[in-house]
């Protein structure tokens, strides 16, 4: 019996900030905890190279799944403990380019090394190549597949509150909610949740967020229903150029819709432009012909 090629069985999670099992083996995941005043998460233009994985769309970054995902994870360096999440790489390769979201972490992935799905590595390269050279860029404000939504986490309650963001187009570099007419700063987790320690009450609750380009919004009507994904009213605040996207009505959706979600390069919705460069920047060194270890399952 052929032995399975190493980059065609990459570790998969059992649970974000939980663990993972690779080579079949469960290993412990350390969730990180930042402050507030996060960093920018950028990635600067690099080269270096690609491998593939079986990803969902969802990952250590915790978004939904979706039915044809464009999606990378990066290393650790890259990713940093999750202030990477939703944002968005222009991908190029061999046999062209490919823009994909930043869904998931490669703990095994060295900084130049990006792990993509299948039906990104495709668009790029041949798949049984396993391993192509490519050049990679942060793309500042893309078009989003729909408006910003919010998912509250199970075991949410006004004693302790955890958010998701996304379709947020850059990544997200603080959140705030409002406690009467103060803000008051949520942590991010390395798996993408923004968390009020202490609770903030049973809500509706109104959150500000900001992203690494400085663009500010503020998000009105989230109610304490957990496990659900809401597109709360949204007013974009910040940007030179702005005019605030209409405000809607909340609504709220299963957590697991009944028919998938449309791919992540569906995309449809342009942000406001950036006001601000963004504070920070990672360096993305190439790197060597990976081994086993890169990316094994």
């Amino acid at each position: 019996m052929a032995e399975t090629a190493w980059w065609r069985t990459r570790r998969f999670l059992i649970g974000a900030g939980v663990g993972v099992v690779v080579a079949g083996t469960a290993t412990a995941v350390l969730v990180a905890q930042t402050s507030g005043a996060a960093c920018a998460a950028v990635v600067q233009s690099s080269s270096g190279q690609a491998t593939y994985y079986a990803a969902d769309g969802g990952g250590n970054c915790s978004f939904d799944k979706v039915a044809e995902p464009l999606v990378v994870a990066l290393g650790n360096a890259e990713y940093q403990s999750g202030a990477a999440c939703g944002g968005y790489l222009d991908v190029k390769g061999p046999k062209g380019s490919v823009r994909v979201k930043i869904t998931d972490r490669c703990p095994e992935c060295a900084a130049g090394h990006i792990d993509l799905s299948q039906q990104a590595f495709a668009r790029i390269g041949t798949i049984s190549d396993g391993i192509i050279k490519v050049s990679y860029t942060q793309v500042a404000s893309p078009s989003v597949p729909g408006p910003v939504s919010v998912r509250v986490k199970e075991g949410s309650s006004q004693y302790w509150l955890a958010l998701r963001f996304d379709n947020t187009g850059n990544p997200l570099s603080t959140a705030e909610i409002q406690v009467g007419s103060s803000w008051k700063p949520l942590s991010r987790t390395d798996y993408n949740y923004w968390i009020a320690e202490s609770g903030a009450g049973k809500g509706p609750f109104t959150i500000r967020t900001t992203d690494t380009a400085g663009r500010r919004t503020t998000l009105t009507g989230i109610t304490l229903t957990v496990g659900t994904v809401q597109r709360p009213g949204a007013t974009t605040t910040t940007g030179p150029t702005a005019a605030a996207p209409k405000t809607t009505a909340p609504t709220r959706t299963s957590a697991a819709p009944s028919s998938a979600p449309a791919s992540a390069a569906a995309l449809d919705v342009q942000p406001e432009p950036a006001n601000a460069a963004p504070s920070t920047a990672l360096a993305a060194a190439p790197t060597s012909t990976p081994t086993a270890a890169h990316c094994q399952g």
